[in-house]
């Protein structure tokens, strides 16, 4: 009796959302590779450090980037290089920004820093050193509280490429990390797509923004998140933010992630 042929296995999706109830070193390296769109912690952070941060960001005043060029206005606390790049180098009032930033971040989380814990659980599971990244030998900034109500458009993240020279470290691979501090009922994912930017797109670029025909049939993957939850992708393909749609604030610990090939990782904001 003759029997049908078995199907022949499943293949993994190349670009699929990966959720783990801890970070590993194996899930770093399958994002540095592009073998998954991006990987979500569940309760990287607890719920109840999550409102403790919340609560004591209250008292903090809070900026934004250069609304001349970052519309809708997303509000922050901690500078980004991309407000403060010109002439090759990160201009100087970044570092005095930086140093305030710290100051006010360090006592968010029981009289500590949540940048702090961030980096130890990175570090754990990469099994070796977490550092800042440098800048003409100084330690940049990482760890901005970021507050994105009404949606980020469509964007990549690279800095080899957007700030050519400003890191003293040359990261082969670039990994975005945003913890989820308050979460609304409803809107608020990243959309990241499979697709890199290409000389001819800025022919399609609005501002800082991209418009999103670019993307049109990619592969994409949608990140929702839990409060607490910690969400890993590839910032170097386009990306972006939906608005919020329900009650409550989007609300994010956030920053780079470098692999550099030689061990440590490398951060900044």
């Amino acid at each position: 009796m003759s029997t049908a042929p078995a199907s022949p296995p499943a293949i993994p999706e190349l670009f699929s959302n990966e959720v783990a109830d801890r970070l590993t070193e194996h899930h770093i390296t399958c994002l540095a590779a592009g073998s998954v769109g991006s990987v979500r912690i569940r309760r990287f952070f607890d719920p109840a450090q999550c409102h403790e941060i919340m609560h004591a960001l209250e008292t903090c005043e809070m900026g934004s980037y250069d609304e001349v060029l970052v519309q809708p206005r997303i509000a922050k606390l901690g500078p980004v290089a991309y407000d403060f790049y010109g002439d090759g180098k990160l201009r100087e009032e970044y570092w005095e920004y930086a140093a305030q930033s710290a100051r006010a971040r360090s006592t968010l989380l029981a009289g500590g820093d949540p940048m702090a814990l961030a980096a130890a659980e990175v570090a754990r599971a990469w099994g070796d050193e977490v550092r800042p990244a440098t800048s003409d030998g100084r330690d940049m900034f990482a760890g901005i509280v970021r507050e994105i109500n009404n949606g980020a458009r469509m964007h990549f993240d690279e800095v080899i490429r957007e700030f050519a020279g400003v890191l003293d470290q040359a990261p082969i691979a670039q990994i975005a990390f945003n913890c989820h501090l308050s979460v609304p009922s409803a809107g608020g994912e990243a959309v990241a797509f499979r697709r890199r930017w290409r000389p001819g797109d800025e022919q399609r670029r609005d501002g800082y923004g991209y418009e999103r025909s670019l993307v049109e049939g990619e592969p994409a993957a949608v990140m929702r998140a839990d409060l607490g939850d910690a969400v890993f992708f590839d910032p170097r393909n386009y990306h972006l933010v939906e608005p919020v749609e329900g009650a409550g604030r989007r609300v994010t610990l956030s920053f780079f992630i470098g692999v550099t090939g030689r061990g440590p990782l490398c951060l900044w904001s």
